[in-house]
């Protein structure tokens, strides 16, 4: 019964039963003669199918984590982190709004980091859609929560996108006489970044949070089931290689 559970419930959540949907209708359609509406609906699902599929999310999203590693005694005079999203209105524990995964994970590693280094640490985030204020309130309570003195938090809440991040952060970094920055975000979100602290002329030592990949991995028959996980890890890859591109042709 439980590997039953296990095998019927992929399909019976999105993007699973989406799935399902699309290649019974276009099988249907075959049956009735129907060929190209038949092969479109099946291609489609077979697509998705293939795109949310951990084996397939982690080959795309291995690409923007490899030659990317945690130094082993970073050394600088303040953190950039970078948030990650959050859930505005959200209850929690101190007040309202919480971090997504990602942003947590950055969150915890920039309060290790400050920990061992006592450093100050500059929150990057700002409003990106008019309806919804910024992270940085959000990140600098969970900060003060995880023990972090609030005189060591700077707050950056201009910045919409990673260039302005950079563009933002750095003018405070060249403000307050920060010459060597260590830059905390998701590992699948590094390079890019660190590309856009390069446009500003700001060199920065590279701390990955939240791998996605790691070599070696291994894979069961389970992990080829659709899982939103997994799609959600495609679409992350898949923006991320959109802003390299976006990046190399804008700037």
């Amino acid at each position: 019964m439980f590997i039953l559970k296990k095998i019927l419930t992929p399909f019976l959540l999105p993007p699973g039963i989406f799935i399902v949907f699309l290649i019974y209708s276009g099988i249907r359609l075959l049956f009735k003669k129907q060929w190209n509406g038949g092969i479109v609906n099946c291609l489609a699902g077979i697509f998705i199918w293939t795109l949310s599929i951990s084996p397939v999310a982690d080959a795309i999203i291995t690409g923007l984590e490899s030659n990317i590693e945690i130094p082993k005694n970073p050394q600088g005079d303040v953190i950039i982190l970078l948030g990650g999203g959050s859930n505005i209105g959200s209850s929690d524990l101190s007040g309202v709004g919480s971090p997504t995964g990602d942003a947590l994970a950055r969150i915890v590693t920039a309060v290790r980091l400050q920990n061992r280094l006592n450093i100050p640490i500059i929150v990057s985030s700002g409003q990106v859609y008019k309806n919804k204020p910024s992270d940085a309130p959000i990140i600098k309570r969970f900060l003060v929560d995880l023990g972090v003195p609030s005189n060591k938090i700077i707050l950056e809440d201009k910045s919409r996108d990673t260039i302005e991040n950079a563009r933002y952060a750095g003018e405070i970094c060249k403000k307050m006489e920060f010459k060597k920055p260590i830059l905390v975000t998701s590992a699948y979100h590094m390079k890019r970044s660190v590309l856009s602290f390069k446009r500003v002329d700001i060199e920065v030592t590279p701390l990955p949070a939240d791998f996605k990949t790691w070599k070696g991995m291994k894979y069961g028959w389970e992990d080829y089931f659709p899982s939103v996980s997994s799609l959600g890890d495609t679409g992350r890859a898949v923006h991320e290689y959109m802003g390299l591109l976006f990046y190399k042709l804008a700037y």
